[in-house]
């Protein structure tokens, strides 16, 4: 897919943006990709990366909890998007906002963020400030400031947030929260990850405490530094204001797996907002990291990113169904930041003078030619130079946060950050067989789910 980073859970608006080049892997974009790495645990359990860059004078400091909507209680949906507001309302040594206030009055920038299976946080600042950034981000994992008051003021922002973002919104849903309710049987992997806001309203002071216990500690976490500064200097604060930190035994994960699907979904709703219909349909993903996830990432790139890709080719240019496709691996981030069940998917609003079938039927008719026809090699080296440029972009995002997202992904997920200096060598391992093969079992039309959305009709009355 197109290696993006969305911002959907913003646990508030990034106030400005710092540009800046990362030479070492943007400057000589026909080598391969070298990030230099350094990778190491503190006794307590906390995971560190330390990834230099020296072209501009910033640092970035990301730490991501091994905790996100999926996993979060059954009985509180969106406590884990909750939780992530509350990170921001005060520490033992800073009182409520404070650590925002901190950031931005150093020319900084920062965010959070709560996906699949994570919650991070990130800041971006000067380079002269990195110890003071790795202070009060370690004075947030040693203990949170949870109160009453402070828990009641964030149900009350996140539960207008989902008034704002989902319910009153055209589309709210679509089709970012319908298409894994629909696909997926696990209730993990199904729920409103964004909240029902009678789960929201329900917390209690006790299960925020509870949650913060579980799952905000050093060995459920993982801290990445990039930028501006020097490794030896970087690993001796780390100890300083983390190595006090109390280690905790892990929360035990619970099943998230899913079956193999054997028969197509469909889902139709109607939405009293939109003007348009819609439709969206996801395939679900081989397991992560597997050869097979490599080839869907190429069939990611030939399908549907860019002009040049088939289905845009097709829906768009030829049959004119719509003005436009979205959709790819991982709707809330990229093929690399998620650990689970995952789907491939594809949506679009369309004229309503097509209908879901027909255009489906298009879509079939371009999967179908590479499932019996395959695809060349010329096509895969196209595919990878995509993919690349897209690699480069997500590296430079934001400061270096693109880099510190695949950093702590594979530091979290894998245990081996070094992988971001062979995701180009996996890519360049798939064949055309590989891709055939892959097509023939992952976009089958008994592994799809379909959502059709469509406006409410009214009657119009004419004198």
């Amino acid at each position: 897919m197109k290696i993006r980073l969305r911002k959907v859970f913003a646990g508030f608006v990034l106030l400005a943006l710092l540009a800046s080049g990362f030479a070492s892997v943007s400057a000589q974009k026909t080598r391969s990709i070298s990030v230099p790495v350094t990778y190491y645990k503190l006794p307590n359990g906390l995971r560190v990366v330390l990834s230099p860059e020296k072209s501009a004078p910033l640092v970035t400091v990301a730490v991501y909890y091994g905790i996100g909507f999926r996993i979060e209680p059954k009985d509180r949906t969106g406590f884990a998007h909750l939780f992530e507001h509350l990170m921001f309302q005060g520490s033992k040594n800073m009182g409520k906002m404070e650590y925002i206030k901190l950031v931005q009055s150093n020319g900084g920038v920062l965010n959070g963020s709560t996906r699949f299976d994570f919650t991070n946080y990130f800041a971006v600042v000067p380079s002269n400030k990195l110890e003071t950034l790795l202070w009060a981000e370690a004075d947030r994992m040693k203990g949170l400031d949870i109160t009453e008051e402070n828990l009641k003021n964030q149900q009350g922002v996140v539960g207008n947030e989902v008034k704002v973002n989902v319910l009153n919104q055209p589309y709210g849903t679509f089709p970012w929260i319908d298409l894994p309710m629909a696909a997926f049987t696990n209730w993990y992997n199904s729920h409103n990850f964004y909240g029902d806001l009678k789960d929201i309203e329900a917390a209690t002071l006790t299960d925020a405490k509870d949650f913060f216990k579980k799952y905000y500690t050093p060995s459920n976490a993982v801290l990445v530094v990039t930028g501006d500064f020097d490794v030896a200097e970087g690993k001796e604060w780390v100890r300083k204001y983390y190595g006090a930190i109390p280690s905790q035994k892990a929360e035990p994960q619970p099943d998230i797996s899913e079956p193999r699907q054997t028969e197509e979904k469909t889902v139709t709703r109607t939405d009293k907002l939109a003007n348009k219909p819609a439709l969206g349909f996801g395939y679900q993903m081989p397991k992560r990291g597997t050869k097979e996830y490599y080839a869907m990432g190429l069939l990611d790139q030939i399908l549907i990113e860019g002009e040049d890709s088939r289905l845009y080719q097709e829906l768009v240019k030829n049959k004119k169904y719509t003005s436009g496709i979205s959709g790819g691996i991982n709707y809330l981030g990229n093929m690399f930041n998620y650990n689970g069940p995952m789907l491939f998917a594809v949506n679009f609003v369309h004229d309503d003078q097509f209908t879901p079938q027909e255009i489906l039927a298009a879509n079939d008719a371009v999967i179908d030619d590479i499932q019996t026809k395959g695809v060349s090699q010329a096509e895969i080296d196209r595919a990878i130079v995509k993919l690349r440029s897209d690699l480069y972009d997500t590296m430079t995002q934001f400061g270096g946060f693109g880099r510190a997202d695949l950093l702590a992904s594979f530091a979290l997920f894998d245990d081996n950050p070094q992988a971001i200096n062979q995701i180009e060598a996996n890519f360049r391992k798939v064949t055309p067989k590989l891709i055939q093969e892959t097509a023939k079992e992952y976009l089958r039309k008994t592994n799809r789910t379909v959502v059709i959305v469509n406006p409410e009709k009214t009657d119009k009355k004419t004198d």
